[in-house]
């Protein structure tokens, strides 16, 4: 008689080792993997989100997926397990490095997925989705750039294999209640109608419900920052700038900026000229320790662009302005754009800012009172350009393009003077854009 061994094969828990800054919670975002899915190394397990960035998670085995510990916007915790993974008994354990984080790339190297040989793009979403239908991506045909998959190829393959129609499933908080039955006339009211009809207007049903959600994520940050900068003696400063040649000299950069494939705004000059005024007044790029007994000065200039992003407020920074030309800004800029839209900007683009600017113009905002962000001294806020009359040196009336920006510092070490100082020099780089020319480096 012929026996076989069956030798069972070692599951591993997958923990969730320290990623750093004193983390000791994340949100789970989006799972890439299921139980019963085959993982080699280094492919993503899930993207986790903390107060301070989004990071994806890969694996260090090949096995299979036999336990998912948490739900989708469920807390995980530092040091205890997120799935279970079935090895084959050959790799060695490090209970030291159970987790390879690697910091979230940008949307275009993130969404490639290898089938068969053939590189499908889709978004992580729509991976999810394809998964849970038990659909092969390989087997549908993307609309999207690039034969990207998009969610409506989904959906429409889903639609041809059942032969189902999909229908839009709208959401109805406010229903007005059904029309109240005429009663039947009498005789007597049949022959003497009203004199002044009053007219009958149903009131709506209001059906909605209030509902609690706790604060994690980029929110919770936020609320600590905050509570943080309130205690700082804020002192304000404001005043306007004549954009109007550089208006002009972004019109004649912007057709070569983009046959380099860069998109060139505004910003990269408000940057740039910041860093170049910080050189005459480093007490605006330093930072003041918790017990006010000094001061550091901040040899980088790593000036940070406040973004609104479907996460929230998010403040990423460009880092070294002082060694960058305008271009070279543009470029990283458009990187850290690309990321914010596509939540995955990471830990090193979101810390170790030392000066801030808030462009509330984009939106339509004037003027502000901007919040310094601790352990920062000083913040701009940049209103929207607009076009006003103005006098020219001839006492002629003009068109001008006005831009008008709030200043707030840290008034225990910065005062008034030096503000409005770095603002004339700051203000006198953007009004003349050559001046600049003299002062890079």
């Amino acid at each position: 008689m012929l026996f076989i061994a069956v030798t069972a094969r070692p599951i591993v828990q997958f923990k969730l080792s320290d990623i750093g800054e004193g983390i000791m919670e994340v949100t789970v975002k989006e799972w890439y993997v299921k139980e019963g899915d085959k993982v080699s190394q280094f492919d993503s397990i899930c993207e986790v989100q903390s107060d301070k960035a989004s990071v994806t998670i890969t694996s260090r085995y090949d096995g299979v997926i036999r336990k998912l510990y948490y739900d989708v916007d469920s807390i995980a915790l530092v040091g205890k397990p997120l799935v279970d993974i079935e090895t084959d008994g050959g790799q060695a354990e490090s209970p030291q490095e159970d987790v390879v984080e690697t910091p979230a790339v940008s949307q275009e190297e993130h969404t490639h997925q290898e089938i068969k040989g053939h590189k499908t793009q889709a978004t992580p979403a729509v991976r999810r989705l394809a998964m849970e239908n038990n659909i092969k991506l390989s087997e549908v045909v993307g609309t999207g750039k690039d034969g990207r998959i998009l969610k409506e190829d989904i959906l429409n393959f889903i639609a041809k294999q059942t032969g189902a129609i999909l229908p839009p499933a709208p959401f109805q908080e406010i229903r007005p209640p059904p029309p109240a039955a005429a009663a039947p006339l009498t005789p007597s009211a049949k022959a003497t109608p009203p004199s002044v009809p009053i007219p009958v207007i149903p009131k709506p049903v209001f059906t909605g419900k209030d509902h609690t959600e706790p604060i994690k994520g980029f929110q919770k940050a936020m609320v600590k920052t905050m509570s943080a900068a309130l205690k700082i003696p804020h002192f304000g400063y404001k005043d306007e700038v004549d954009l109007s040649q550089l208006v002009r000299l972004r019109s004649e950069l912007k057709g070569l900026t983009e046959s380099r494939g860069v998109k060139l705004s505004y910003m990269p000059f408000f940057i740039k000229a910041a860093s170049l005024a910080l050189l005459h007044f480093p007490i605006l790029n330093s930072s003041l320790d918790e017990n006010c007994t000094s001061i550091t000065y901040k040899a980088a200039h790593n000036i940070g662009l406040a973004m609104d992003t479907s996460q929230g407020l998010l403040v990423p920074n460009v880092k070294n302005i002082q060694m960058l030309s305008v271009f070279e800004i543009a470029v990283e800029l458009n990187r850290l754009q690309i990321l914010g839209a596509s939540g995955q900007l990471g830990t090193s683009d979101l810390t170790g800012g030392t000066f801030t600017l808030s462009n509330i113009g984009s939106i339509g905002g004037t003027y502000a009172k901007p919040v310094i962000l601790p352990p920062e001294v000083a913040i701009g806020a940049l209103g929207k350009i607009q076009v006003l009359p103005r006098f020219n040196h001839k006492d002629e009336v003009v068109k001008a393009h006005i831009m008008n920006v709030s200043w707030s510092a840290d008034h225990r070490i910065i005062d008034g003077a030096t503000m409005c100082r770095f603002s004339n020099l700051w203000r006198s780089y953007l009004e003349n854009p050559a001046s600049m020319v003299l002062d890079l480096k």
